[in-house]
């Protein structure tokens, strides 16, 4: 309940918590209307940090796919980052922590200050995807939930233990195409698109 009275009115009972506004009106609200909004804003809050964690951790690899992409299109010529983050459309900040990781792998090289900008530090044909997953420091394609078991559950249980060789397995597989795949064909699959 949010209502708004004259000066002169009283609340109408004892659990209900008054404001003074900007316009010296007396606002009441309930109690527990205040309550459930600032429940509302907490469970919003909390929803916005996972949403934040989980996409940063999911999407490395593919920004770090993206600006290796965009500077081998753009081989032999340095590329400044606030374009490397015009090309993704994200935080040129996000972006800057991404090259980061790639230059200390070995697969950028960058420059500081006014004209600061990054390159490729070996030709695209001698950069593997592999490469790139492992300098982005992004998280295991596949894996398991860290949720306690359920004893009472034969599956939880039992569900970690019978799914780890398959999940490990299929993150080998995935490895393995990676590093069968170069950024020169990458680069070559977008110059073939446009």
């Amino acid at each position: 309940m949010f209502v708004i009275a004259g000066t002169d009115e009283r609340p109408v009972c004892d659990a209900q918590v008054s404001f003074l506004c900007a316009r010296s009106r007396l606002a009441v609200f309930d109690a527990c209307f205040i309550q459930d909004l600032l429940r509302l804003r907490l469970a919003l809050l909390n929803v916005i940090l996972i949403i934040t964690f989980v996409s940063k951790t999911n999407v490395q690899f593919s920004v770090a796919s993206h600006v290796m992409a965009a500077l081998g299109v753009n081989h032999g010529e340095p590329v400044r980052s606030t374009d490397l983050a015009a090309s993704v459309n994200a935080d040129p900040s996000f972006v800057r922590r991404v090259i980061s990781k790639l230059a200390k792998a070995g697969l950028v090289t960058t420059t500081r200050g006014k004209n600061g900008a990054c390159s490729l530090a070996r030709p695209p044909a001698r950069i593997t995807l592999l490469d790139i997953y492992r300098a982005s420091q992004a998280p295991e394609a596949f894996a398991l939930h860290c949720y306690p078991a359920a004893e009472n559950c034969e599956v939880s249980r039992n569900i970690k233990v019978c799914m780890e060789t398959v999940l490990r397995e299929a993150q080998s597989g995935f490895e393995q195409r990676l590093a069968r795949q170069t950024l020169a064909d990458v680069v070559a699959a977008i110059k073939t698109v446009s």
